[in-house]
């Protein structure tokens, strides 16, 4: 039986631990946190499940209630480590392998398609949106696959996709050093850290307009250790050889970045993390249907973005998922024809 308890976000949403056993990393006892939005008693026979990315949790009430307010019951995932579900002594958003989190990803998606009983659409940000389509291209293989395991289709912000910088950072002789670093300093900091940039154009305790946990979410972000770039690099190497996540998807990102080392607003209108050249480089690795809209004047977070970027970019969602309807409708219509013929 499941246990759903009070959530920090409020009237409306609700939280409950997903135990996950001993942590391979050794790290002691791990979980996840799922969080739902149930504003009534009404239970929708779709659902979205959010990922976040790195140095994040889920806090954006507006993207739930956006979402409940086209017919989804709205969950979100806090993985291992991070936000809600990291335990004392543990070290945040740290995991040597990003295939461990296959464990929460399949618990999570039980745990929702057992409440609505219909299609789950999947929706990531920045590093959630490497994880989750390397999680479908090993769920597609199994019997059924993406969508036989009630997957509808993906949704990914700004996702992760290479690393960003000059070019001899994504070289192979620098590849295979963070290699060797990971594996034999898993835990040791990368030097030439701690930039609050993009922080502080989000946080309303400095220039922007959001309010969240400190703790969970730091302006400087959380250190980036050897052994969690080791496996992210990994990911990034598997998402290049092409991937099949075996549903439609839509890659939402800004027009352009910018590198700065303090605020100031061009960090407003641009993504201050990522390279977008590289998003736009590898979307279509993704395999399936893909759409891919630059949001001009986007953040890195497309829906924290200023208010005209961020109602842009919810629009283009609702335009694809009136597409994303009428192709699975397509799709039925043409299976109970075969299935006739």
């Amino acid at each position: 039986m499941t246990t759903w308890a009070p959530d920090v976000l409020g009237d409306g949403y609700q939280q409950l631990t997903i135990p996950l056993g001993t942590d391979p990393d050794g790290e002691g006892h791990v979980e996840a946190t799922l969080v739902r939005y149930r504003p009534d008693s009404t239970v929708p026979t779709r659902a979205v499940l959010y990922v976040h990315g790195f140095t994040d949790y889920f806090f954006q009430r507006h993207v739930a209630e956006h979402f409940t307010a086209r017919g989804y019951a709205f969950y979100a995932l806090d993985l291992r480590k991070c936000g809600r579900s990291r335990r004392a002594g543990q070290t945040p958003h740290y995991a040597s392998d990003l295939t461990l989190y296959d464990a929460e990803l399949d618990e999570a998606l039980r745990l929702v398609r057992d409440e609505v009983g219909g299609p789950v659409l999947l929706t990531a940000h920045s590093t959630g949106g490497l994880i989750l389509p390397l999680w479908l291209d090993r769920l597609e293989r199994r019997p059924g696959g993406s969508a036989g395991a009630g997957v509808a289709g993906l949704i990914l912000n700004s996702p992760w996709f290479d690393l960003q910088g000059p070019s001899l950072l994504r070289s192979a002789g620098t590849s295979a050093a963070i290699d060797a670093l990971g594996r034999a300093s898993g835990r040791t900091e990368i030097p030439g850290q701690k930039l609050d940039t993009y922080g502080a154009s989000l946080h309303i305790g400095a220039h922007g307009e959001w309010e969240y946990d400190l703790e969970w979410k730091p302006l400087t972000g959380f250190p980036v250790r050897f052994g969690w770039l080791r496996a992210v690099r990994r990911g990034h190497a598997r998402l290049h050889r092409g991937l099949d996540i075996g549903v439609p998807s839509l890659i939402l990102r800004s027009t352009r970045s910018v590198v700065a080392s303090r605020y100031n607003p061009s960090v407003d209108a641009a993504d201050a993390v990522l390279d977008v050249d590289q998003i736009a480089r590898w979307a279509g690795c993704l395999g399936n249907r893909t759409t891919i809209v630059p949001i001009d004047g986007a953040r890195h977070d497309v829906f924290l973005s200023t208010p005209g970027p961020r109602a842009a970019a919810l629009h283009e969602v609702d335009l694809w998922l009136g597409r994303l309807d009428a192709h699975h409708l397509t799709d039925n219509v043409t299976r109970e024809t075969e299935a006739t013929a």
